[in-house]
């Protein structure tokens, strides 16, 4: 078989190299030509997946190694019998250790303290869940909006988006794009929304791009910059607004969910859906083949300040100031558009912090729940 996979997906060889011949090319370059005599197409998100990609091809599988599949036209794949996977979860430990370290950064700026603040999660699936866990285990207060959970599962602890818009002090975005229905978030938060934060409100979004309309967005910071901002996910990527991106706080393209770590989970979910499809047993694991993390542990004496303690280990395991100021170097040099593009290819290797072992001395208090509540691995070291 032949098998054509984006350049930045990890582990292609270890994982698919005994199915046979490997071709990697970068995301925007995989084209209908360049799928044609493939039989095994593997993308990440900035791949449109669809006929015009697929259509007179022999792809008979597509596997996404990321947790959304907007990009994919799913009615096409299945009109036409071709398997699909998608890796649901893979990064969502990393887009929130992205949120967190953004908070973190900001609370050092602005001088105020996280538990202070009401935490507005808009999406309560993989990543909004996860989210509102780690919030919750530090004591802040979140308030959760997703209408479809609330209908299905009859959530009466949800809330409505203009009622968390009003309430919260920081609102983060984590829903998928759909353009279709009653709960249709394209444009989720739109130029009546952002209109409606009070003066200091920190906006995040980590999750789709068009779920915010960036132009009612850039529109407002002009006329009175009043909001923090934090945008990872932009409209039109990656040819994004160049005025928005200069007004904004924290500037990312799109690698919130660039973690290693997620990056060779989302690998192992299609590696594994791909060997089902073909009814070929799943040799590899990825606890046998990922590599060791180069940072393994930090040590902290029982007197650390709990802040101060985990802003460190935040800093030592995942700055996203290292994104931010990485991402403009390369929009200096090579313009907006390719710096988004080339920067993501060459993204630095980048660890979660579940990764990052916590030894603690004579302390398990207010210590050990704000290491664990951020997502560290917290340890009672004997000595």
């Amino acid at each position: 078989m032949r098998i054509l996979v984006d350049q930045n997906v990890p582990l292609v060889e270890e994982f698919f190299g005994e199915l046979g011949e490997i071709v990697r090319l970068p995301g925007r370059e995989i084209t209908a030509e360049a799928v044609r005599d493939k039989d095994i197409l593997v993308v990440r998100s900035i791949t449109r997946v669809d006929a015009g990609l697929l259509e007179g091809s022999r792809v008979r599988f597509v596997g996404t190694c990321t947790i959304g599949t907007d990009h994919v036209d799913l009615d096409y794949l299945r009109e036409r019998q071709i398997g699909f996977a998608s890796a649901p979860g893979s990064n969502a430990e990393s887009v929130v250790d992205y949120v967190l370290s953004s908070l973190l950064m900001l609370a050092e700026e602005e001088d105020f303290v996280l538990t202070d603040r009401t935490v507005g999660i808009v999406g309560a699936g993989s990543v909004g869940d996860r989210l509102r866990r780690r919030l919750e285990e530090l004591d802040v207060t979140c308030l959760i909006c997703d209408p479809p959970r609330a209908e299905q599962e009859g959530r009466d602890d949800f809330v409505d988006i203009d009622t968390l818009i009003e309430r919260a002090d920081i609102v983060t975005l984590h829903t998928p794009l759909t353009d279709e229905g009653e709960h249709a978030t394209r444009h989720l938060i739109d130029a009546t929304r952002i209109e409606a934060m009070t003066p200091g409100t920190l906006l995040i979004n980590a999750g789709r791009g068009a779920c915010l309309d960036n132009a009612a967005l850039r529109r407002r910071l002009e006329q009175r910059a009043d909001l923090r901002t934090v945008l990872d996910v932009w409209e039109d990527e990656p040819a994004i607004d160049e005025a928005l991106y200069g007004l904004v706080d924290i500037a990312t393209p799109h690698i919130a969910g660039y973690s290693l770590d997620g990056k060779m989970r989302g690998t192992e979910l299609v590696y594994q859906a791909m060997m089902r499809h073909y009814g070929l047993p799943a040799r590899r694991k990825l606890g046998q083949i990922k590599p060791d993390n180069w940072l393994r542990k930090i040590v902290l004496s029982g007197w650390a300040p709990p802040m101060e303690a985990l802003s460190l280990c935040v800093r030592a395991c995942y700055d996203v100031r290292r994104d931010m100021l990485g991402f403009e170097r390369y929009r200096r040099r090579l313009g907006l558009a390719e710096a988004f593009d080339r920067y993501r290819a060459e993204y630095p290797v980048r660890r979660e912090f579940s990764t990052l072992r916590v030894d603690l001395k004579k302390n398990t208090g207010d210590l050990r729940d704000a290491i664990e509540g951020f997502g560290f691995k917290p340890k009672l070291a004997n000595k």
